[in-house]
């Protein structure tokens, strides 16, 4: 059985219905990320597990129990949210002890635990500081270490990394899934960044308008999109109805609309060769850099289609050149 389970969850705002019967489970010692844009329903449906937010209809299950009701101290679910919502007149060790003092535990417990937790969020030189003190991501580190040091059943995590910048986001990333997956704790990550889904996940459920569009691995996510919404959010794909890309290649196909990412695409200011490939001609637009990747926008008529190639070695094409481009037919999805 499941770890954690909803079982038809619909969660209204007055008429707006902003969970639509979510069907969703998760196994015990995952890190789960529920993806999406801004207003899909991903936060509402972690603060239903939670008890933050009370379901309009449905069951919530944890371990066996159905939680539907249960009051939220009382769901031994800790929370990590975007705010660090540190106590600003205590110090990082008190603020990691707070938990356990308000469960009666052992003092000689709580300060080792305390002192062991911030052992292994890296802040165990900083146990007498005060969170003024600290840095952004180590302030995270803190209220990281405040949640788990609790054992809870479920830790819950809210967009933590989204105001932090992107160099100590990518590291305290790869931080957090090292502690989940040292201390084997079931967790749940709320994000709209698909980049951080991706490094991060056992499996992302991919959320839109309420609704689960897919899930799956990362990998297979990523290669593998079963929606046209799936294919766009995730990995920049072209998508292209089958009447464009008849405009395009000539060619028809047999399926409403049909994804293939940038990278794949072969691109010359000479014909190239076709050989298993659909054949396209357009013109650069504008290049863009993303990292190591120089992205050129084609216009092909008044269809764009984006196509990636590494910087290394490449002499870019000038805003205006015609270029030929071969997308390979088994690279392409069809949705």
């Amino acid at each position: 059985m499941s770890y954690i389970r909803f079982e038809n969850i619909v969660k209204n705002f007055g008429t707006h219905e902003v969970l639509k019967n979510i069907d969703l489970e998760v196994e015990k010692g995952q890190l789960v990320t529920l993806l999406g844009p801004s207003g899909c329903g991903k936060s509402t449906l972690l603060r239903c597990l939670a008890g933050l937010e009370s379901v309009t209809s449905g069951r919530v299950y944890l371990d066996g129990r159905d939680i539907t009701d249960v009051n939220p101290k009382d769901r031994d679910i800790g929370m990590v949210f975007q705010q660090y919502s540190l106590f600003p007149n205590m110090t990082v060790e008190q603020n990691v002890a707070f938990g356990m003092k308000m469960k009666k535990m052992p003092k000689d417990t709580i300060a080792a635990k305390a002192r062991e937790m911030l052992e292994i969020v890296g802040l165990g030189d900083k146990l007498k500081h005060y969170p003024s003190q600290l840095s952004g991501g180590q302030q995270q580190r803190a209220a990281l270490a405040r949640a788990i040091v609790t054992e809870p059943k479920v830790l819950l995590l809210d967009e933590p990394l989204s105001a932090i910048d992107a160099l100590l986001r990518h590291s305290l990333q790869i931080e957090i899934r090292r502690i989940q997956k040292e201390l084997d704790i079931t967790a749940i990550f709320v994000t709209h960044d698909q980049d951080e889904a991706m490094v991060m996940s056992d499996v992302i459920h991919l959320m839109y308008k309420g609704k689960i569009d897919q899930s799956a691995r990362p990998t297979e996510l990523y290669t593998n999109p079963s929606t046209k919404f799936a294919a766009t959010f995730i990995g920049h794909y072209n998508v292209l109805s089958a009447g464009e890309f008849a405009r395009l290649t000539g060619e028809h196909i047999d399926s409403a609309d049909i994804a293939f990412r940038p990278e794949i695409i072969k691109i010359s200011d000479k014909p190239v060769d076709a050989g298993g490939c659909y054949g396209m001609k357009g013109r650069i637009q504008v290049s863009l850099p993303h990292g190591n990747i120089l992205r050129y926008a084609v216009m092909c008529g008044d269809i764009q289609v984006d196509v990636d190639v590494l910087f290394s070695g490449v002499v870019p094409f000038e805003t205006g050149t015609d270029v030929y481009m071969a997308v390979p037919r088994d690279a392409c999805i069809y949705l």
